[in-house]
């Protein structure tokens, strides 16, 4: 979409004048470290070219307008800095609101309302994160509008602060992390526990990322998401009997091996299991890039699968046919699910050559299993979220 549309688009549903700013913040993949954030361990994600754009402009009331062109239906959605309270009527709109809000509440004043427009190309409940690439996009247009010095960093916690204590899901802070401090064609390490990061280059050469959308919406994704974590939380007071840790990340493979017993439930066992197995392979895989050693870094997404579906639990029919399919290609190095799982995407390294019939076998063969045919993009790695 480009910001000339966009503009003119505003203007038609805010009118023409004043300083029209335009914003865009990114969508992000985990490359692999997969429910490995709220356990105190590493991920390797990266933001994608897909994302949120939003064009805006400042008021000299303290009216807020929010307007979607992917929820057109919903109109504009009206709000006032005097009440910014979460209110479900009011839908999406809650996320820049949140925003809004967290930033009046830390000490960055939004002193008069705006206008905004947002439009998001980022496939719907594919698992890219489109929540907090809004919350990110609003939070650059803030500090932009409002001529606010605020630590990308700092941003980066108010997005996760919304999320948990505004909209009130218990999610980790990568997602606002990738989005807010993505670089281009790097992919970042991310230690969940201290916020340490480094990033590594993300050279395909000969392959490229694919994306595949199961298209089957995450219904339960949130119920097992809550459950997952008390499970993962039990195991570790278990752990902690006898070990002086502070999260599952703090384990090594060995560590985990010698100490296991103490969980006294096989299945928090094997979710604990997960947790640490998953951290040293995502430390493993940012060894791997860094090598350019693909053939590696593909088994890890292989190999990452595999723990998620047998150990985690939160793969289901759809995301396995499509990574089994996946890996039976030509040209494929690895494929694993990305997010938190039970529909949603997976990811897959292709070969730029065999892409075409990668696409064609891959899709047939989950057509012909699960009834409905999956979707398919390739993934280029941008930059993180900024004004335009």
């Amino acid at each position: 979409m480009n910001t000339h549309t966009l503009v003119n688009t505003f203007e038609h549903i805010f009118g023409e004048g004043g300083d029209i700013r335009t914003f865009f913040a990114p969508g992000r993949i985990n490359l692999i470290g997969e429910h490995t954030d709220y356990n105190g361990g590493y991920v390797f994600p990266a933001s994608i070219s897909f994302g949120t754009y939003a064009v805006a402009r400042k008021r000299d009331d303290n009216v807020l307008r929010f307007y979607s062109m992917n929820f057109e239906d919903l109109g504009i959605i009206t709000s006032s800095l005097a009440d910014l309270s979460y209110n479900k009527a009011d839908n999406w709109a809650n996320y820049p609101k949140g925003m809004t809000e967290a930033f009046n509440t830390h000490g960055y004043t939004v002193d008069s309302g705006f206008d905004v427009l947002y439009f998001g190309n980022i496939p719907n409940g594919a698992g890219l994160s489109s929540s907090a690439s809004i919350e990110i996009a609003t939070g650059v247009l803030l500090e932009t509008l409002f001529n606010l010095t605020i630590d990308r960093v700092e941003m980066v916690k108010l997005g996760q602060y919304v999320e948990n204590h505004y909209i009130g899901v218990n999610s980790g802070i990568m997602d606002q992390f990738a989005i807010g401090m993505g670089k281009d064609k790097h992919a970042i390490l991310l230690d969940c526990h201290t916020l340490d990061y480094e990033y590594a280059p993300v050279e395909l050469g000969e392959y490229v990322i694919m994306i595949m959308n199961t298209n089957k919406r995450r219904e339960l994704a949130d119920s097992k998401y809550n459950e997952r974590r008390s499970e993962c939380e039990s195991a570790l007071k278990d752990l902690q009997k006898e070990l002086d840790i502070n999260s599952l990340g703090d384990l090594s493979v060995e560590d985990f091996d010698e100490y296991k017993h103490l969980i006294s439930d096989e299945t928090k066992q094997k979710r604990a299991r997960h947790a640490v197995y998953e951290n040293a392979r995502t430390k493993e895989a940012f060894t791997k890039l860094h090598d350019k050693d693909l053939v590696a870094f593909g088994q890890l997404l292989n190999d990452s699968h595999t723990s998620l579906r047998d150990d985690y639990e939160v793969t289901g029919l759809e995301l396995d046919t499509l990574q089994e399919a996946a890996v039976q290609q030509k040209g494929v190095l690895g494929a694993r699910m990305t997010g938190a799982g039970f529909g949603g995407c997976a990811i897959a390294l292709v070969e730029k050559a065999e892409v075409d019939a990668f696409k064609q076998n891959v899709e047939k063969m989950h057509t012909d299993k699960i009834g409905y045919a999956p979707t398919f993009y390739e993934a280029t790695i941008g930059d993180g979220a900024k004004a335009l």
